[in-house]
């Protein structure tokens, strides 16, 4: 294929004398007579100091442009925000962190769709800023690949920022001291990279490889790492073959690549917010996929990773064994992975999986498949009064499997924290906190603070919490979030009252406030949607065309 038919954008853009005052400002950044004949490459960097997840990422996109500009383009590198989940969780500030996805996708978007990319590189390492990334490629649909920024090290004592959160519950139970409190706090985050576990970074990460839009191994590598400069100088050349393939993310993310991408995150025991990215990602292109799509592969797909928040094994102990390249050829010699989806390779998942190794003799990370941890998913979508049109759950089956409590309930996530710390919470509780919804909150905030409280109070089989709002994936214990309709839209979580009884029932999937009808009618006649929290501003906008957390919490679709 000839350079110039490699140029369908750029060629826009620099092309023609009337172009004359577009390529002089190029030429001021750098552009020679030369480049303006090169396919030119977007390099999105989320890179920024706000968070570890993403302070090595400048690094990280220079090699990307290195390795685009070696394979015949020419890169341009551009920026994009992130925020941080583990500094803004448990305050007002982290109701801008799911909107973040939607900023990110808006602003990658605009500078690739204004700039005339012909290709997109992407590096992401935090929550939000990967699905962003994706949702970018899939609305543009130009030649693009993906690159995680790569898992951190662990902490001192093989610590991590979900530790540091347990350990303020176990600090307000009286377990630590004020001095070991502040060791874990000094301790526990090392350096660069994405949280340890298989928080919702690396869940993602591993779902976007599944799916085909990153190069194979993007997903298990340390962040400060020579595989993961490879992996990058290779992502750039990589770009340009699809170019010449003419190979558009519409072309990788398809149903059957989604079906890959939902069959690993279960498998690796992954977060639940892979199934509100997941369906938000679908949307993008067009591709039917619910929340009841997670429980029909669910019932064949075991959970077979021992990783953290539930297990015992971080993330880079998993690299250092192979990472996720094994389990994916288990799976998928087991017939569970679509092996004819095309990747970013230019080739098919069987074809780039066909010569990788069984990890070694004796590891205890990944377990067999006839020996699961779990023999179906941890993530169960349940339904019932509370929750017709479903709510998420991840349950491993190590607090077990139904949990029958008196309702406590909160307005926030603050006020549920303040009270599980003062000891107001106790065994037998189901707390309630509402009015965290995508629409309502808004913003639909983690609730990591309150459930590592939880933990770290040791009433993690004892007490269960259910939201309209979400999880972070380094949250376990018996929750339940993602309830739709939200209770700012008149869902039943609204008419809860403090002592009702409720139901979490993971073997019948019903989510269900023991209240009768005439009681549920009476509530509702007496109830009122609560003013908008916010009437300016990015949030504000969020909440006017947010859509509910069944269909991914997307904005764009009208």
């Amino acid at each position: 294929m000839s350079s110039d038919s490699r140029r369908k954008y750029s060629s826009t853009v620099v092309d023609g004398a009337y172009k004359a005052p577009g390529r002089s400002m190029l030429r001021a950044v750098g552009f020679t007579d030369e480049d303006f004949k090169k396919p030119q490459i977007g390099v999105a960097s989320t890179w920024s100091m706000v968070t570890p997840c993403n302070m090595h990422i400048n690094v990280l996109a220079e090699e990307v442009a290195r390795g685009a500009d070696e394979a015949g383009g020419k890169s341009v590198i551009f920026n994009t925000i992130t925020i941080s989940d583990g500094i803004a969780n448990g305050t007002e500030g982290m109701k801008y962190s799911l909107v973040s996805r939607e900023v990110i996708a808006d602003s990658i978007e605009a500078v690739a769709g204004c700039e005339g990319f012909d290709g997109l590189v992407a590096v992401g390492g935090c929550d939000k800023n990967m699905p962003g990334c994706l949702i970018a490629m899939a609305r543009l649909n130009r030649p693009a690949v993906f690159v995680y920024g790569g898992t951190i090290r662990p902490g001192k004592n093989h610590t991590d920022i979900v530790s540091v959160f347990e350990a303020v519950g176990r600090h307000s139970r009286g377990d630590i001291t004020d001095e070991e409190l502040a060791e874990v706090e000094k301790t526990a985050i090392p350096g660069p990279g994405a949280c340890g576990g298989m928080y919702t970074a690396n869940t993602m990460a591993s779902a976007i490889e599944a799916l085909g839009m990153s190069l194979p191994d993007s997903s298990a590598q340390d962040a400060v790492s020579t595989n993961k400069m490879d992996d990058c100088r290779n992502a750039g050349a990589a770009v340009l073959n699809l170019l010449d393939l003419d190979i558009k993310p519409r072309d990788i993310m398809t149903r059957k690549a989604f079906e890959n991408a939902i069959t690993v995150s279960i498998a690796l025991g992954g977060s639940t917010n892979a199934v509100l990215h997941l369906l938000a990602m679908a949307c993008t292109v067009d591709v039917d996929l619910t929340i009841d799509d997670f429980t029909k592969i669910g019932a064949r797909v075991p959970v077979l990773a021992d990783l953290r928040p539930s297990g015992t094994y971080m993330m880079s102990e998993l690299v250092a064994i192979g990472g996720i390249q094994p389990l994916m050829k288990m799976l998928l010699d087991a017939g569970l992975l679509h092996g004819d989806c095309i990747t970013v390779t230019g080739k098919t998942l069987a074809e780039n999986l066909a010569g990788v190794k069984p990890y070694p003799a004796g590891q205890q990370i990944i377990m067999p498949l006839d020996k699961p941890i779990k023999k179906d998913s941890h993530l169960v979508v349940l339904r019932g009064n509370l929750a017709p049109d479903g709510a998420v759950a991840k349950i491993t089956g190590k607090e077990g499997m139904r949990f029958t409590g008196k309702a406590r309930v909160f307005h926030s996530e603050e006020e549920c924290l303040a009270n599980i710390l003062d000891g107001t919470v106790v065994a037998g509780d189901v707390l309630v906190i509402r009015y965290e919804g995508p629409r309502g909150g808004p913003g639909m905030r983690e609730m990591l603070s309150p459930t590592s409280a939880i933990m770290g109070k040791g009433l993690g089989k004892d007490v269960a919490l259910i939201t309209d709002g979400r999880f972070s994936g380094g949250s376990h214990g018996f929750v339940v979030g993602h309830i739709t309709p939200e209770a700012a839209d008149g869902g039943l979580l609204a008419m809860v009252e403090n002592g009702d009884t409720i139901t979490i029932d993971a073997e019948s999937r019903q989510l269900t406030l023991d209240v009768d009808e005439a009681e549920i009618k009476k509530r509702r006649s007496n109830w009122s949607p609560p003013a908008p929290r916010y009437t300016r501003g990015v949030l504000a906008k969020y909440a006017h065309t947010v859509r509910s957390a069944s269909e991914g919490a997307v904005t764009d679709k009208f």
